[in-house]
């Protein structure tokens, strides 16, 4: 599949693993209605690109997003109600509705500024790993105004009542050391060396079976907000789907190289896969 090109967006592949790149480093990828629909596009074309095992989403020069583009997302579309509009569905569509359930595993590599809007796109990732000195913030309250659209139920998504109130109210930045001990990414390492320990996160997920990551993915998603009756019914159907789905019949090959070959130790690693059975 031929990539396209974009006039906000960029993609880069090594090995499997596709970076998705916001490109407006001059705005510190500040988010422009032009974005949100460079993104959305670029999203369903790689969501049935068999070449892509993982999604790496991440934003070009120093900076990860900055948030809406105040002057071309909000005060551009003020007397234009149809781009407003369109605007507003592609944001919402790519930074959640997709992201969340993009077929396969997503990182959201944070190499910079990640302000406002940014952490939804963060948040909407299945796993996060941040530059130690990447800056975040919802910076909304130093304007007279609060984290809109969905950025403060992204932000209590993404760490503790406190902690969210706290960065909400009070418009304090934290760094990517600060964001792991939030719980807001799940890993940090130094600026020079973050896309470095992506590729090797990336390439060890690589390994696991990939529709068992995207039922699991799936599953966790769901079941935060549900019943621990209704999670045990929805697992079980879950459970039993995966079965029916996954062309690799990764159970029954774990279960077979666990008991009667003696080569597979679930806690060391994945099971043993065959060179290219990644569909």
């Amino acid at each position: 599949m031929t990539d396209k090109t974009y006039e906000t967006v960029k993609i880069e592949r090594e090995d499997g693993i596709t970076f998705l790149i916001m490109n407006r480093p001059e705005k510190r990828n500040a988010m422009s209605p032009q974005l949100h629909f460079d993104m959305e596009d670029a999203m369903d074309h790689l969501a049935l690109d068999e070449a892509t095992k993982v999604l790496v989403i991440t934003g070009a020069g120093p900076a990860f997003c900055a948030g809406q583009d105040l002057r071309l997302y909000f005060r551009g579309t003020e007397n234009d109600p149809v781009m407003r509009h369109k605007a507003h569905e592609a944001s919402d569509n790519w930074r959640w509705l997709k992201l969340t359930r993009f077929p396969k595993l997503t990182i959201a590599m944070v190499n910079g500024y990640c302000f406002g809007g940014g952490l939804t796109q963060m948040a909407a990732c299945d796993l996060a790993i941040a530059a130690e000195d990447a800056l975040f913030g919802a910076s909304e309250i130093n304007w007279g105004i609060l984290p809109g659209g969905n950025v403060s139920w992204v932000m209590t998504q993404l760490m503790s009542h406190r902690d969210a109130m706290h960065y909400a109210i009070t418009g304090d930045t934290w760094d990517g050391k600060r964001a792991v001990e939030i719980g807001a990414v799940n890993y940090c390492a130094p600026r020079e060396k973050l896309r470095e320990e992506t590729i090797k996160l990336a390439k060890k997920m690589m390994e696991k079976n990939p529709m068992a990551v995207r039922f699991t993915k799936e599953a966790i998603r769901t079941v935060r907000t549900m019943s621990e009756v209704d999670a045990r019914d929805y697992l079980a159907a879950k459970s039993a789907a995966l079965i029916l789905r996954d062309k690799e019949g990764g159970r029954q090959k774990g279960m077979s190289q666990f008991l009667d070959e003696k080569s597979f130790r679930p806690g060391l690693g994945a099971y043993a896969r065959k060179p290219g059975e990644s569909k």
